[in-house]
């Protein structure tokens, strides 16, 4: 390692000024890297070309086409301007969180000899699965794509268990374990606010919480199911929803003709604001069943907020005795209620408790170890 450290790029799609966990996660190891002496370049796909240096070290944006219907989302779709650059920038590691229209980035970094990493932000047969493939196809496919993954990288990050385990099965080697992380002091129950619950809670005794993309595959309708099971089973109950996607106008038409009390805030951009929502409310839902950590999730925990999550994502193992797993809209409707019935005092700590597992500088040096990269403090001894 030299006193400049490594130079590690970071090639990643699907990463908008709104966009979530995605991008709280490359900001968090970009600003780690750099605080452990290396040099992270970030490549992430925009409207207009850019280049400009931050916290999380260098990021430039190249041009990229829109997704129609994903609300904004963009991707590095012509090769030969990503290919040109990484020739430029002559990576010493190279991270890439795409592993489907990124994967021939692995074929470069194998020709160029340069260790390269793919990170798994969600489950292949999962995401297959909300297109409309059967289990079956769904499963035989995502297979098919983990293998050319594993061959294609010199290591697979997952960052739970749930999340290796598709990578297991076909019998990859190369897989490791690197847990995200929260922000434990910026993301406290301090920030509970009496004043947004009048707001946001339709004066409701329950104000729940949704803070999601509300696209198909995060299953946002679940949560409005939810609360009309409440709301019908006699439990005073209302929910804000902190996030936007293609199915807002659909999911505000449904709560308007349902009567249900729903505030829809859209993005929320202050991270601030966002704490005080999740604070302030009772219990959050994540009903996206294809999530393989769920910072969101674990963002609500750190605010001392009981987490209701899908039982088919990775988030039982995560968020532990701190919240519940539901499957159907009956199953989080009775989640719900089983947490309200715990003291408010004690599901509290325990939310708070379960998130201080989890800390970025943890998260930071179990990828720099994926990558075989020294942190600072190894590198002087």
């Amino acid at each position: 390692m030299t006193a400049a450290g490594l130079r590690i790029v970071r090639v990643a799609n699907f990463v908008t000024p709104v966009s979530g966990g995605l991008r709280t996660a490359l900001r968090h190891l970009g600003e780690g890297y750099a605080a452990a002496g290396h040099e992270p370049v970030l490549v992430v796909p925009g409207p207009e070309a850019s280049d400009e240096h931050t916290p999380q070290g260098r990021v430039i944006t190249l041009p990229g086409p829109e997704i129609p219907g994903t609300g904004g989302y963009r991707v590095l779709a012509r090769r030969a301007p990503v290919a040109a650059l990484l020739e430029q920038l002559a990576p010493d590691r190279l991270e890439v969180s795409d592993r489907t229209t990124l994967r021939w980035t692995g074929e470069w970094a194998r020709r160029h000899r340069v260790p390269a990493v793919m990170v798994s932000h969600e489950s292949a047969d999962g995401v297959l699965g909300t297109w409309g493939l059967s289990a079956g196809t769904a499963r035989r496919a995502a297979d098919a794509l983990n293998r050319r993954t594993a061959y294609a990288y010199t290591r697979v990050v997952c960052t739970t268990a749930w999340a290796a385990a598709e990578f297991e099965r076909i019998g990859a080697r190369n897989v490791v374990r690197a847990p995200l992380g929260v922000d434990l002091a910026g993301l406290h129950p301090g920030h509970h606010d009496p004043a947004l619950r009048e707001r946001y809670g339709h004066g409701a005794a329950v104000l729940l919480v949704l803070c999601s993309r509300l696209s198909p595959e995060k299953r946002p309708d679940d949560a409005l199911a939810a609360l009309a099971r409440l709301r019908r089973a006699g439990v005073d109950a209302a929910l804000v929803v902190a996030g936007d996607g293609p199915l807002r106008s659909r999911l505000t038409t449904r709560a308007r003709a349902s009567r249900l009390p729903v505030t829809f805030l859209g993005h929320v951009g202050r991270r601030d604001d966002l704490a005080a929502i999740l604070a302030t409310a009772d219990v959050a839902l994540a009903p996206g069943p294809v999530e393989t950590f769920g910072l969101a999730a674990l963002e609500a925990l750190a605010c001392g907020t009981p987490v209701v999550a899908s039982a088919r994502s990775a988030l039982p193992a995560l968020i532990g005795p701190a919240g519940a797993a539901a499957g159907t809209p009956a199953e989080y409707a009775d989640a719900v209620r089983r947490l309200l019935a715990v003291p408010a005092a004690v599901r509290r700590e325990r939310a708070r408790r379960r998130a201080e597992l989890y800390t970025w500088p943890a998260a930071v040096a179990a990828f720099l170890d994926a990558h075989r990269a020294a942190t600072r403090a190894a590198a002087s001894r």
